[in-house]
């Protein structure tokens, strides 16, 4: 999926948002600034030069891009804490004296500038380069690939357990109360991912590139297992009611009725809505795979899920595996 991230905000802040990513990236850039309060800040007059542009071209992307730049570390100083920068190291950045306000660039503002510049030959080199070390870092931290990356979360295992039971309750109802034959457990299990997340299985595999043998499920994240589960329950609860009520097995199309009515009810809004987030979002990025009927729903990755999948909270998962050993084997003898 190639990427230009002059274009694309989500895409810009994805990077901006991996902490692991910056820290390979201020290593292989090494533009050492002034540092204060704990991290390096940069003048206009630097970022400039460092670009090999006038300050009047830093000056309109400024003005036109005040939130995005602003949000990731540009500030306006000014007051005691100018004095006090001012103090320190008005000789080095060449500033008179007497300005009231000093604008500085943070390192992050200073890359987010360079995924924004047009007319610097020294920004597209670098916007290159942090594509493929972006790249480079989620293959290190993940083993080499990221098909799986959802199984990197902590609560994965747990997550799976709990669906596991959901998925048998409605395997069940499938059976004791639909009057249709095995095709329907296939059938209406699409009927769930289609309504959650606007996709058969069949076509979720192909977005993914997943093999025929590998099962969805594998690669679903959390909160979509536990909407899948949600679905589960209470899809074989309704079927339950519903045939009690008539005092038969349902038909084809009673059933369709029914999915219908459960997935249009306006309580099922908000976790759609959480997962279709997560599941888009996380994949255009991570995976580099992109669902177009749910291209509405991607937003940037937080910091918090660069955590949860690549940092230390993130489990290899024969990791979670052999944590959860004692669990599984309980599990199974019951």
């Amino acid at each position: 999926m190639n990427k230009d991230l002059t274009n694309s905000n989500i895409d810009r802040q994805n990077i901006l948002n991996n902490p692991f990513a910056l820290e390979r990236i201020y290593e292989y850039v090494g533009f050492s600034g002034i540092y204060f309060d704990n991290e390096y800040r940069y003048t206009k007059a630097m970022v400039a030069d460092f670009f090999g542009i006038d300050e009047r071209t830093i000056d309109r992307y400024l003005e036109n891009y005040a939130d995005e730049l602003k949000h990731n570390g540009y500030i306006l100083m000014k007051g005691k804490r100018l004095k006090e920068f001012k103090l320190h190291f008005v000789h080095d950045i060449n500033v008179v004296n007497k300005a009231p306000v000093l604008g500085l660039f943070s390192f992050r503002s200073v890359l987010n500038l360079a995924m924004l510049l047009r007319e610097s030959e020294n920004a597209r080199i670098l916007r290159s380069r942090i594509l493929d070390i972006v790249i480079q870092v989620i293959n290190e931290k993940t083993g080499g690939g990221t098909k799986y990356i959802n199984q990197r979360d902590e609560y994965y295992i747990p997550t799976v357990i709990r669906e596991a039971n959901y998925r048998k309750k409605f395997t069940e109802a499938l059976n004791l109360y639909v009057n249709m034959g095995n095709y329907k457990y296939a059938l209406y299990t699409d009927k769930i991912y289609s309504c959650i997340f606007k996709e058969k299985a069949k076509e979720y595999k192909q977005i993914l590139k997943l093999e025929d043998k590998i099962n969805p499920r594998d690669t679903f994240y959390t909160e979509v297992l536990n909407l899948v589960a949600s679905y589960e329950s209470g899809i074989a609860y309704e079927l339950e009611k519903r045939s009690s009520a008539l005092g038969r097995k349902l038909e084809s199309y009673e059933v369709d009725s029914l999915f219908k009515s459960f997935s249009e009810h306006p309580f099922q809004d908000p976790l759609l809505e959480d997962a279709r987030i997560k599941m888009a979002s996380r994949d255009y990025h991570f995976r580099q795979a992109f669902h177009e009927r749910l291209e509405e729903y991607i937003r940037s990755i937080p910091v918090e899920d660069f955590e949860r999948f690549l940092g230390e909270q993130s489990k290899a998962f024969e990791e979670q595996l052999e944590e959860a050993k004692d669990v599984l084997r309980r599990l199974k003898e019951s």
